[in-house]
């Protein structure tokens, strides 16, 4: 029996150990045992947790991956995001066993929104967290700043955080345009199985599996904002497809599609009047391609479909909008306004 086959019955029987344990049980030298586990690792059969003479092995045990955790309070001073993902990647391991799409897709989500955190917080302190299990890839980046909705809100002049929370759902928002993009909490919103942020009382939630959002008061009036962010270590979703999703051209690399829940511009009424369409179109002439969903929408008024059908598609006549989940109602009156 190979060495190899032995170190995996070890590892199967022990959970944990270290190359050491390996070298006195089965007669090898230590620098032997570590080429031989170093190649387990590079083959994704054992996770390597730690560096240099702490480093330890843990092996698959019942189907059930042992993955680690890793926290750190950093300084908001000069921070390098893909620096800190590579260290708490380091002492969790947390990518060690799953695909290169999903590590590509935790270590974007990551990198944005502890790049998000660090220019727009205006926070001293930043906590970050990696963790998994046998099911799950999860982040959290903590701050204790100004607040992602109210930063939104003041910058741009809207009048509540829900209007904020509205804008942010369309993509391309930004408080440092001449910097940013405004793409990462919409892309990174995308990417996982599930997408929450948190700040002063108001709670985003985007729930790909179940294809829902949800925005709601919590009673919590933590200061600053927490994301989290959890993907299936088993997900086949890839980057470059959540990506082309939202372009017209995917050769041009261009941001130029969009997708709006209009039920998420109402709380507890119909879309009737002008004021409301006007609110959902904002922003959107920077696109190409409007998708607008109507699902759970019971009516809309002559006004709202005006304004969205008639008055901005003649100012825009370049951009194609297109209503979806409409039901009878819905649908006789976009049809008249077109």
């Amino acid at each position: 029996m190979d060495l190899g086959k032995r170190i995996m019955d070890f590892a199967s029987e022990k959970g944990q150990f270290k190359s050491k344990e390996v070298a006195n049980k089965f007669g090898v030298s230590r620098q032997f045992a570590h080429q031989v586990i170093k190649k387990l690792v590079q083959q994704k059969k054992l996770l390597k947790f730690g560096s240099t003479r702490k480093a330890f092995y843990a092996h698959p045990v019942h189907g059930r991956v042992m993955i680690g955790t890793a926290k750190r309070r950093l300084a908001n001073n000069n921070l390098d995001e893909h620096r800190v993902m590579a260290e708490l990647e380091g002492a969790s391991q947390v990518l060690a066993a799953v695909s290169d799409d999903v590590g590509s897709i935790f270590q974007y989500a990551f990198s944005e929104m502890l790049n998000n955190a660090i220019e727009h917080s205006k926070s001293d302190n930043i906590e970050v967290s990696l963790e998994g299990d046998h099911k799950n890839l999860i982040f959290h980046v903590d701050d204790f700043g100004i607040g992602v909705f109210r930063n939104v809100m003041q910058k741009r002049k809207l009048s509540s955080e829900l209007e904020a929370i509205q804008d942010l759902l369309k993509g391309k928002t930004t408080t440092m345009p001449r910097f940013h993009s405004g793409e990462g909490i919409f892309f990174t919103s995308k990417a996982a199985d599930q997408f929450v942020l948190e700040s002063f009382g108001f709670k985003l939630t985007v729930d790909n599996k179940a294809e829902d959002i949800f925005i709601e008061e919590v009673r919590s009036k933590r200061r600053g904002t927490k994301v989290t962010f959890i993907i299936e270590i088993g997900s086949k979703r890839h980057l470059s497809d959540i990506f082309k999703e939202y372009q017209t051209d995917p050769a041009a690399l261009t941001f130029d599609k969009t997708e709006i829940q209009i039920r998420l511009y109402t709380m507890g009424t119909v879309h009737v009047s002008r004021s409301q369409a006007r609110r959902v179109m904002a922003g959107l002439e920077k696109f190409n391609v409007i998708t607008l969903d109507f699902d759970r929408v019971p009516t809309v008024g002559q006004a709202f479909v005006d304004e969205v059908f008639r008055v901005f598609q003649n100012r825009h006549p370049h951009i194609k909008i297109i209503p979806i989940n409409m039901n009878k109602t819905v649908k006789f009156m976009v049809e008249r306004a077109v």
